[in-house]
């Protein structure tokens, strides 16, 4: 081995250490390996010429002004990918990686030229980060670039090298192609997966747990509708469709009938659906509908008629469909999309389902456990209510009728009497009704409200703060949500009592493009402008619900602006 190759070997070993001081695992880290690796191979192009064979030596000086413009190009990519952080690489960087290794092969004379297996580099290096489409595109580039070059120095006196090495180029960048495309299938698949479980948090509730997991399934496809048919544990059936971003359409949740959803359900128990209702002819094995039953090892093919009406419902002509693992029920997840979807597509579409719906469930369980015995709660502190304070109340007022009575009418006390047995009647009526709305559940407004206009009041007596609270176009919210929000807002009027002498505040609760809309400003304060700052507390859980936090100060006022998911 010569000294040259011992120090490109050395360098091979450490780039990958002294760029990070660990193994490169992150994204930057992994570009700047990339170009690192380029600077190498530039530099160890320059030393085979300057130490190989006559045969390898540039024939003109114009060859020598390639490879070191190339080294200066690989210098600079690796600068500029060290100095900033998320640098574009994007698949053009791989284009002119090849259009200067075809230079590379001009001037070393075309056939015998060694550096014509540079371009594998790009293509690796796009297979393993852009996939199969990106390594395909460069390999048919770099196969038609290696056909241009030996074309232009030797013509057809070596056509038989010609083929050899083009073909080569072909078949090994193909090989690399496929095998760098299912890496990237493989960690976009594994990094959906880990989101979806991911997405059983409690706090949601079971119907934006579903929403967000369809979104995620979505975008990962790529399609235009996500669409969920589910029957619950009452047997009712719910039909919730969410469309691709770019439509500008927003999420659904409809109840529907059986009559409804039985044409969307027309396969067998099981099975995994994809239909292509565009086929190709070229393609012998390709038919437009087939399906995997759960047990089954092979695919196998199903009466296109049978899915077409389903295409049509779905206004689509491609769409891979799973059924869902419910312990109690039944239903299905439709993927819909205008472009090309695989079997694997669809397989991988049922391991999604198999590992998100029984954590949904047992969340739905959990919730349906807690509601019955918040209901339960509820009937004991009715019946405690009922006995404790109600009773009292009662006997209170048989005492003060009897007193009434033996007092008679003409009696100077008579008057009062009987307001205070009108107003002991009225009390036990209002508090009949309350423990009797406490007892089934049944508020005039959302909990969520009266909770927040109790302790408004209580801000308000305590400290002479006057609390505003407009929510009259605040959205339906889960409980869990409810006691984070509730939370939120108890923190945001703390913080203005604390840190402001304000005497007035205002809280607004809104829906607002399918987020819940919080906005907690303070009154007006004749103080400077103040320091940008940023409620941790706050921010964390605001963070948690997975909403966005924006602090606003003006000359008098500061706004809070928070935005959650719903």
């Amino acid at each position: 081995m010569s000294w040259y190759q011992s120090m490109a070997v050395t360098a091979l070993r450490r780039l990958p250490l002294s760029l990070s001081g660990q193994r490169a695992v992150a994204p930057d880290a992994e570009a700047t390996m990339v170009f690192g690796m380029r600077l190498v191979l530039a530099i160890s192009a320059l030393l085979t010429l300057y130490v190989g064979p006559q045969g390898m030596v540039p024939f003109s000086r114009w060859s020598w002004a390639v490879f070191v413009l190339y080294a200066l190009h690989s210098i600079t990519l690796l600068c500029v990918a060290r100095l900033r952080a998320g640098f574009w690489h994007g698949p053009v960087i791989y284009w002119l990686d090849i259009g200067w290794y075809g230079l590379m092969v001009v001037a070393t004379d075309g056939t015998s030229s060694p550096f014509f297996s540079f371009f594998f580099f790009a293509i690796l290096a796009a297979s393993f980060r852009r996939g199969f489409d990106a390594g395909a595109r460069l390999t048919l580039g770099s196969a038609a670039l290696v056909a241009a070059t030996v074309l232009a120095t030797q013509g057809l006196q070596h056509l038989q090298f010609l083929l050899l090495r083009t073909t080569f180029v072909l078949a090994l960048g193909y090989m690399i192609a496929f095998w760098g495309g299912l890496a990237v299938d493989q960690r976009r698949r594994l990094a959906l997966l880990r989101d979806v479980s991911r997405l059983s948090n409690p706090r949601f509730g079971v119907q934006h747990t579903l929403d967000s997991l369809m979104e995620k399934i979505l975008l990962f496809y790529g399609g235009s509708t996500c669409v969920l048919v589910m029957q619950d544990a009452s047997g009712r059936w719910t039909l919730n469709t969410v469309h691709h971003p770019a439509t500008g359409r927003s999420t659904s949740h409809n109840s529907v009938s059986d009559a409804t959803v039985q044409p969307l359900l027309d396969f067998d128990t099981g099975a995994t659906v994809l239909y292509r209702g565009v086929t190709r002819p070229l393609v012998p094995y390709d038919i437009p509908a087939a399906q995997l039953v759960t047990g089954e090892r092979d695919w196998r093919g199903i009466d296109p008629g049978r899915c077409s009406g389903i295409a049509d419902l779905l206004d689509t002509s491609w769409f891979v469909s799973a059924a869902l693992p419910l312990r109690k029920g039944t239903g299905r997840i439709f993927v819909t999309s205008h472009d090309r979807l695989r079997r694997p597509d669809a397989t991988f579409l049922n391991h999604i389902v198999q590992q998100a719906f029984p954590v949904i469930e047992t969340i739905d369980l959990l919730d349906r456990l807690a509601s019955d015995a918040a209901q339960r709660e509820r009937q004991k502190i009715a019946h405690d209510l009922h006995d404790s304070t109600i009773q009292p109340y009662i006997g209170l007022r048989h005492a003060v009728a009897a007193i009434r009575h033996q007092a008679g009418d003409d009696n100077v006390v008579a008057p009062e009497l009987d307001r205070l047995l009108s107003m002991c009647t009225e009390v036990i009526g209002d508090m009949r009704h309350f423990a009797d709305r406490f007892r089934n559940g049944r508020q005039e407004e959302p909990e969520l409200l009266i909770a927040l206009r109790r302790q408004a009041a209580q801000v308000r007596s305590f400290y002479d703060i006057d609390v505003t609270l407009e929510a009259d176009n605040a959205p339906a919210i889960s409980d869990r949500m409810a006691a984070e929000v509730f939370q939120i807002v108890t923190e945001g009027i703390s913080n203005i009592r604390k840190h402001t002498r304000v005497r007035t505040a205002s809280v607004r609760l809104a829906q607002s493009d399918g987020q819940l809309a919080i906005d907690i400003v303070n009154g007006a304060d004749e103080r400077a402008v103040p320091a940008p700052f940023m409620p941790l507390s706050i921010a964390e859980r605001v963070q948690a619900l997975g909403g966005v936090l924006a602090v606003l100060p003006t000359e008098k006022h500061t706004l809070l602006r928070i935005r959650i998911p719903i």
